[in-house]
């Protein structure tokens, strides 16, 4: 995987004013972000997020998910702390694309969960690598975090990375009736934890 950092600009948002670093994957033709705020060297664990893409969730509003309000808490949360990072990788569907997301979603119009969709589809129901992590860290120079998340693979994923989890932090928002199945098949079939679930 040949991951290359491109530049870095401003980036002022409701939440204050972030830092944006781009990152190209010559492997995949696919372009990550990092949204950083504060200084992120030394000792003490960087407040993280790892997001993946969601078109319909971060730019359209919609209410099928909660991944619009998940990146909206982590960067309030970041600017609360004044010191934080969300990397925006560009995983759309958990992998699958934004095309197929929708064929995704007409099967789940019809009854299925979003893991029968996937799987009716041909494809796993979680397609998402973060490889690509590995050296976008580096770059930000973060070995430490306290993790803003709710799925295991992430955590599991940084730890096989060497990154240092200090702490994992809770990351439950945007529940609404449109997504409450959506949640439960995410705890139920994919592992997450929510609603107090223990690690």
């Amino acid at each position: 995987m040949a991951i290359e950092y491109v530049e870095s600009s401003k980036l002022p948002t409701a939440w204050g004013m972030f830092e944006m670093h781009g990152f190209t994957d010559s492997e995949t033709d696919k372009e990550h972000l990092v949204l950083s705020m504060g200084d992120l060297a030394g000792d003490e664990p960087v407040l993280v997020r790892i997001h993946s893409e969601c078109l319909t969730g971060d730019a359209l509003f919609s209410l099928r998910c909660d991944c619009g309000a998940q990146l909206q808490a982590a960067m309030h949360r970041i600017s609360i702390e004044g010191r934080g990072a969300i990397f925006y990788l560009r995983q759309e569907g958990r992998g699958i694309g934004l095309v197929n997301k929708i064929r995704a979603y007409h099967l789940q119009d019809k009854g299925a969960d979003t893991v029968e969709a996937n799987e009716a589809l041909g494809f796993g129901a979680d397609m998402r690598d973060y490889s690509m992590l590995k050296p976008m860290f580096a770059k930000m120079g973060i070995s430490r975090v306290k993790l803003m998340t709710n799925n295991p693979r992430k955590i599991d994923a940084l730890i096989g990375l060497g990154i240092d989890i200090a702490e994992r932090l809770p990351h439950e928002t945007g529940r609404n009736p449109h997504n409450s199945h959506y949640l439960e098949t995410k705890r139920g079939k994919l592992g997450h934890l929510l609603e107090g679930d223990s690690e």
